[in-house]
């Protein structure tokens, strides 16, 4: 199906995450990933390149971190990380400010993290 306008360009600019606190969040994935600031204010930061999508997180007053993985407040996404060596993928996660998850499903091949705002992520050998 066209629109018939040929100038009109979409394209898939970030996956963002409600956090209490979107500086503090974004300065551990930029850190982690290496990933500039696109755009910053009190309620929404962009982290990124031009030429590929990027991450955002958005201020959200009545934040609750998921609980995974405890049903309670279940996560809605993650990211998965691939990396060469967990165990130093780890150390410099936890160095910057995540936490281990208490649950570790399979902990040789992938690792489960919580970022400063609680939302998990993983380190996985896969893709490597």
């Amino acid at each position: 199906m066209s629109t018939g306008n040929t100038s009109l360009a979409i394209r898939f600019l970030s996956v963002d995450f409600d956090c209490p606190d979107p500086a503090e969040v974004a300065r551990f994935y930029s850190d982690a990933l290496d990933l500039p600031v696109l755009f910053s204010s009190d309620d929404f930061v962009l982290l990124g390149r031009a030429d590929a999508p990027g991450l955002g997180f958005v201020r959200q007053a009545d934040y609750r971190p998921p609980s995974w993985p405890d049903p309670t407040h279940q996560k809605q996404a993650h990211i998965e990380l691939s990396v060469n060596d967990l165990d130093a993928a780890q150390d410099r996660m936890l160095a910057l400010g995540a936490v281990m998850a208490p649950f570790q499903p399979q902990p040789d091949v992938w690792r489960v993290l919580l970022d400063p705002a609680g939302h998990p992520f993983c380190l996985s050998t896969h893709g490597v």
